[in-house]
């Protein structure tokens, strides 16, 4: 298959299991303390809303394997979600289509959808050094301004927090494997995107005084890598149950989006 073939390709269905357990282990490895026990804890147990952009990672996958670009190749550069009613672990029947593949010069980004009666998500993959094929560019977008800070957090990011997160169903090589890291530009195994998304939403619930799991939506950009060791400070502009959010690493911008809670 060629990208040009790729927009709007049906990706099929598929119904995703998981576990009290695995919504725990999901928990522990975005930052969830011993003491928030309904996150932990299977018994009145409340799955991390974010945990649904894992589950739907499997659209992702069916995407790479098409043979149109080089999944170890790809980066995950955005994120968003909405949710319409609390993740319970029981089968979660999923669809999956990419939505639109953009042509941008020098790399192409491909938009994929996830819908499930609970969520969408929708994912945005990068294709670095892969454009020029002839594709339509993006629509020219306005810069968001940047938050005025008014709440300030911070998260430590664990020299084993990204083997530890691709437990919870992200098994790309960048995370792990410093050959593949190295082989894309990388000064080592990065942290998943995802797992930034969500370590920041638990985080940034409390500049809304807020649960975690009361997250109803969000939109995330990754801009630069992260690496597992650092720390994570996050600054949020907050309006009623509203975080704009951005998570930086000394100084860096990673992560910049709004979180709904």
């Amino acid at each position: 298959m060629k990208l040009k073939d790729l927009a709007g390709y049906d990706l099929g269905t598929r119904t995703v299991d998981f576990s009290a357990d695995d919504a725990i282990l999901y928990a522990l490895a975005v930052g969830a303390s011993a003491s928030q026990l309904d996150l932990v804890y299977e018994r009145a147990l409340r799955v991390l809303p974010t945990y649904a952009c894992s589950l739907g990672l499997w659209a992702v996958e069916a995407a790479g394997r098409l043979g149109a670009y080089d999944p170890t190749r790809s980066l995950h550069v955005g994120q968003s979600l909405v949710v319409n009613e609390p993740l319970q672990p029981t089968p979660t029947r999923m669809s999956g289509r990419v939505r639109s593949v953009y042509d941008k010069g020098r790399l192409t980004i491909v938009e994929i959808d996830v819908v499930a009666s609970g969520f969408e998500a929708g994912y945005t993959i990068l294709l670095p050094g892969v454009g020029g094929w002839g594709g339509d560019p993006p629509a020219p977008t306005v810069k968001a301004s940047r938050p005025a800070p008014t709440w300030t957090g911070s998260a430590r990011i664990g020299p084993e927090a990204a083997v530890l997160y691709r437990l919870t169903g992200d098994k790309h090589p960048v995370h792990v494997d410093p050959s593949v890291a190295t082989a894309m530009g990388l000064n080592g195994p990065i942290l998943h995107g995802l797992a930034t998304m969500g370590i920041t939403a638990v985080v940034a619930a409390g500049a809304v005084s807020a649960h975690p799991a009361d997250l109803s939506a969000a939109t995330v950009r990754f801009s630069k890598p992260v690496y597992p060791g650092c720390r994570l400070r996050i600054d949020a502009e907050t309006h009623d149950a509203t975080a704009r959010v951005e998570a930086s690493v000394d100084g860096t911008t990673t992560m910049s989006g709004t979180f709904t809670f």
